[in-house]
């Protein structure tokens, strides 16, 4: 081969090569405009959906109203959480057994009264009543039991009350 076409060759390889590296990038080029045409498009489409607010705008005030959620949300558990400590240490169960306390006595005049609370402490007042008299007996109850002597009837109001469901 002579240096001419050997020098035509290298010519048409050089020239082939800067084609290649200049097509490519073209193309590359093109496709990424293409792409940020659409995301533009989505871009106003949006911004046009959310009546001319901007976005960034719209995300802060969303941010801002979550985090006043949050600190409503947390004072209202911590109020929530008092009632509910309240609510466990005020009475909840009530239960009346009405008996005669004496044979010659009719109509159940005496009476039992368990008042207690969810942890089962409260109290239980029996009333005795006969024709000349009555007497009222109030006894505290600690965890369902009693410190003092329960006369029948205290024990079966004191069960009634112990066995109510509460919700």
């Amino acid at each position: 081969m002579d240096l001419v076409n050997l020098m035509q060759t290298y010519w048409w390889v050089f020239l082939s090569v800067i084609l290649v590296l200049v097509i490519i990038p073209y193309f590359l080029i093109y496709a990424l405009l293409k792409r940020l045409k659409r995301y533009e498009k989505a871009h106003i489409s949006i911004q046009t959906f959310m009546s001319g607010k901007e976005l960034d705008k719209l995300l802060d005030e969303n941010l801002k109203n979550v985090k006043e959620l949050g600190s409503k949300f947390e004072l209202q558990n911590s109020r929530l959480t008092k009632t509910e400590e309240k609510l466990r240490q005020s009475v909840d169960r009530a239960e009346l057994v009405r008996f005669n306390a004496f044979e010659n006595m009719g109509s159940n005049l005496s009476f039992s009264l368990a008042l207690l609370n969810q942890e089962g402490n409260g109290v239980v007042i029996s009333s005795i009543n006969s024709r000349e008299e009555s007497r009222v007996y109030a006894k505290p109850i600690e965890k369902g039991q009693s410190s003092y002597h329960l006369s029948a009837e205290e024990i079966q109001a004191l069960e009634k009350a112990q066995k109510t469901l509460h919700i």
